[in-house]
C-alpha cells in the first residue's frame, strides 16, 4: 500500500513538474524521500496499533479417543468425515470375557442374596446371631458394587461419539487390539459443537486491542471475500510466559517476542461451521486508536483477499 500510495505521488510530481504548475527544483526531486518518511512515521507505522493485522486459523476442539476398556476390536462402523451424533457407534469391542465376568459376579450375587435371606429367617427366630446377618448384608453390598462395575465395562466396550462431530483419518480396523492407556488413543474426534478462531497478533501491536472491537478476516479457502467479526478476548497467556513446576534451576533461554493470540467471533455464526478446521487466512483488527489508518487497513485487506486466489501461501 505505501508503495501504491508514493508511485501515485511521484505520478502526480511528475505531471505538475510537466505541466510547468510547479518548478523542477532540489526539493520537489528529494520530495518523494519525505514524503516516504511522513507516510510511514504518519500513517503505516501508527497504524500497526491502530488497525493491527495478522494471520487468523478456524480450528475445533479434538477429542482423543481412549477406550475405557481394553481388548479385540470387532466392529468399526464409523466412516471418515461422516457427520456423527452424540451417541453413536464409533466401534465395538469384543464383549465376551466382559459378559462371562457380568454372569459370574451375578451368580455369586444370587447365592449372596439366597443366603442372606436364609440367616435373616434365622435371626428372626434367634438361630442365630445378628452379626452373621450384618456379614451377609456387607458381601451382599460388596458383590452389587462388583456386578455395576462388570455391567459398566460390559457397556463400554461399545465406545460412542462423545458430542456432534466426525472422526478423521480412521485407520483403526478390525481385528486390532485397543487399550485404555491415556498415551494410546485409537481415534481423533472433531467436535463441531464449537469452532475456535485465533489471530496471531504482534506484541507491539497488542497494546489497545479489547474485547468488541470490530474484525474483519479474509481466508485462503474464500479468496476474495471479507468477512465480519468481533473480538471475544485476548488470551492472557501463551507458552513462552508459562513455567511448569521443576526441581531444577532456572535455565537460560533464548527469549522472544511471540504475537499474542486473539480469540474471534464471526458475525456469521454459521461461517464457521462452513470453513474447514484449520481454515487460514488474515484478520484485521479496527481499534479505538489512529482512526484514520482503519481506511488504509481495510484497502490493504481486500487486496489481500484478491491476492488470495492466486497466492497459495
Amino acid at each position: 500500500m505505501i508503495v501504491f500510495l508514493l508511485n501515485v505521488y511521484i505520478a502526480v510530481l511528475v505531471a505538475l513538474i510537466w505541466l510547468k504548475v510547479i518548478p523542477a527544483t532540489l526539493f520537489w526531486k528529494i520530495s518523494p524521500v519525505l514524503v516516504l518518511f511522513l507516510l510511514l512515521v504518519g500513517l503505516f507505522i501508527p497504524m500497526g496499533w491502530g488497525a493491527p493485522s495478522g494471520p487468523v486459523v478456524v480450528g475445533r476442539q479434538s477429542v482423543a479417543i481412549v477406550p475405557d476398556v481394553a481388548g479385540e476390536v470387532i466392529e468399526v462402523p464409523v466412516a471418515p468425515n461422516t457427520p456423527l451424533k452424540t451417541g453413536d457407534v464409533l466401534f465395538r469391542i469384543d464383549p465376551t470375557p466382559y459378559e462371562a465376568q457380568l454372569r459370574a459376579l451375578q451368580a455369586q450375587l444370587t447365592l449372596a442374596e439366597t443366603r442372606l435371606r436364609q440367616m435373616t429367617e434365622l435371626a428372626q427366630k434367634q438361630a442365630s446371631p445378628e452379626f452373621n446377618v450384618e456379614q451377609r448384608q456387607s458381601e451382599v453390598d460388596q458383590l452389587r458394587a462388583q456386578v455395576d462395575g462388570a455391567q459398566w465395562n460390559l457397556d463400554k466396550t461399545t465406545v460412542r461419539a462423545p458430542a456432534d462431530g466426525y472422526v478423521t483419518n480412521v485407520t483403526l480396523r478390525k481385528g486390532a487390539r485397543v487399550s485404555s492407556l491415556s498415551l494410546s488413543p485409537v481415534m481423533a474426534f472433531i467436535d463441531t459443537s464449537e469452532s475456535v478462531t485465533v489471530a496471531e497478533i504482534a506484541q507491539i501491536d497488542a497494546r489497545y486491542v479489547a474485547p468488541g472491537q470490530k474484525v474483519e478476516m479474509t481466508f485462503k479457502f474464500l479468496p476474495g471475500t471479507v468477512f465480519t467479526g468481533t473480538v471475544e478476548t485476548v488470551l492472557q497467556a501463551i507458552a513462552s510466559g508459562q513455567q511448569a513446576p521443576s526441581g531444577a534451576a532456572a535455565a537460560p533461554r533464548e527469549i522472544e517476542a511471540a504475537p499474542f493470540v486473539v480469540r474471534v467471533r464471526f458475525d456469521d455464526p454459521g461461517l464457521a461451521d462452513r470453513l474447514p478446521a484449520g481454515s487460514v487466512g488474515t484478520a484485521a483488527i479496527y481499534t479505538d486508536h489512529v482512526r484514520v489508518s482503519h481506511v488504509v487497513r481495510q484497502v490493504v485487506l481486500r487486496q489481500q483477499a484478491i491476492v488470495n486466489y492466486v497466492v497459495p501461501f
